[in-house]
């Protein structure tokens, strides 16, 4: 066996097989994804929309995505985490098919209101499941090669809408709505429900049950040191959403068309499904702090250099930059965020941590829209690079202060050893395979 086969090999190793069916789900819904990359197009070029019709809509997906967090992390803790993924996938395919087949302005708008609820819903309750599931040890592998997932199947799905759209916007909402529903089967049929009845309250106690109160922590929104690493992950993604809201208007003021922006945000998703798995082999041998203070600084950065740029190729450079913090910055917040959660809570935690990209998502373009037009693109950028590095330091700062951020030291309530796993399997948090785990 060669040494790249191998470190393919263990990078997949030791997963539990309710791991798989959830990345695969992940999979088949970013391949199917094709409504995202023609939704602007069908709203102006398919019903006519104004630009400012059609960003409009945009906000309401956007608004939709911030109370989809929080309600998915919610649900997914005091319902399951298997039931809240399945009724937010179906919702979400209503949605989308609605959203295609909806004519009337008003309509349109709730049903993009209503797919954002959904789609943002189902990420909490995935992500806690996946940390139910998942040694404490390998989680930021297992968030890392979801991360790929999403981004090799969005890469696949731009393709195929492209192909798909020469028979009009109506069969991609429904085929996007397809995809999502086969996604719900998928969870449904294949992956158990992970939900621990309740983490327990020292070291070798014996599992709770349904009845036992909860162990005494604090709400997510009282714990203040997770709350910092939020704001601070809302800093890092603000800066990271300039490149799909200001980026193309700048390329476009320079001279470039919107076919070579294009080119050179695929650079991203190529770079994303390429380096992930590696990136990711290095980051495991550093500290988590380092592994974000070099995210945050990366893309803060890679978006200052931006206002040196001209060229088609000094563009696609600072991309390459920016890519590599993304790499490192997101398989680890998401894993910061599982070691922090305690058992009982993991759904609200990774509903509050996914509220900080849909805040940024919300707000960072039309924030970075009005720094463009008031001060000009070099106070942008450099704002960017300030930005960036504040959250990078920030971040690394508050997971090296506190133990409990640190994948590998936990303590009693924050461990997950109180997790069932289907068939009696062994709890992950005691360095114990789960049953049904890849060789």
């Amino acid at each position: 066996m060669t040494g790249a086969v191998y470190r393919r090999t263990a990078m997949v190793r030791g997963l539990p097989s309710a791991f798989w069916w959830i990345w695969l789900s992940i999979l088949v819904n970013w391949i199917g994804g094709f409504a995202g990359p023609m939704l602007a197009l069908s709203l102006t070029a398919g019903r006519g929309y104004s630009a400012s019709s059609a960003g409009l809509v945009l906000s309401s997906i956007g608004l939709g995505g911030i109370i989809g967090t929080f309600l998915g992390g919610a649900s997914a803790d005091r319902i399951g985490r298997r039931p809240t993924m399945v009724a937010a996938h179906v919702w979400t395919a209503v949605s989308m098919a609605l959203l295609g087949l909806s004519e009337a302005p008003w309509a349109v708008a709730l049903a993009a209101l209503a797919m954002g609820i959904g789609a943002t819903a189902v990420r909490p309750a995935m992500q806690a499941s996946l940390t139910d599931l998942v040694r404490p040890q390998d989680r930021q592998r297992a968030f890392s090669l979801n991360y790929w997932a999403l981004n090799a199947g969005g890469a696949v799905s731009a393709v195929l809408a492209g192909l798909m759209v020469t028979h009009g916007y109506t069969l991609i909402f429904l085929a996007d709505a397809c995809a999502t529903l086969l996604c719900a089967v998928v969870v449904l049929v294949k992956v158990p429900e992970t939900r621990p009845p309740h983490a327990p309250k020292t070291p070798g106690a014996p599992h709770a049950t349904t009845t036992t109160p909860p162990p005494p922590t604090v709400p997510v929104h009282r714990d203040l040191p997770f709350m910092v690493f939020v704001l601070m992950t809302t800093v890092f993604a603000a800066v990271f959403q300039q490149g799909t809201s200001t980026l193309p208007v700048v390329m476009s003021g320079e001279g470039h068309s919107p076919q070579m922006y294009s080119l050179v945000s695929a650079v991203n998703g190529l770079m994303v499904v390429l380096l992930q798995i590696p990136l990711t082999r290095l980051a495991s041998r550093r500290s988590r702090p380092l592994v974000l203070l070099a995210g945050g600084v990366l893309v803060g950065w890679g978006f200052g250099l931006t206002a040196l740029a001209g060229s088609m190729g000094m563009f696609a450079l600072t991309v390459v930059i920016w890519t590599v913090g993304e790499i490192l910055q997101a398989p680890a917040g998401i894993a910061v965020t599982a070691d922090r959660a305690p058992a009982h809570q993991r759904g609200r935690y990774q509903g509050m941590y996914g509220g900080a990209w849909s805040i940024a998502a919300f707000l960072a373009p039309a924030c970075g829209g009005w720094v463009l037009d008031r001060w000009g693109q070099t106070t942008l950028w450099t704002g960017c690079a300030v930005l960036g590095t504040t959250a990078g330091i920030g971040c690394a700062l508050i997971t090296a202060r506190h133990t409990s951020f640190r994948t590998g030291v936990t303590n009693a309530v924050r461990d997950g050893s109180g997790t069932p796993l289907p068939h009696s399997s062994p709890a992950p948090g005691r360095g114990i395979a789960t049953e049904g785990s890849t060789p």
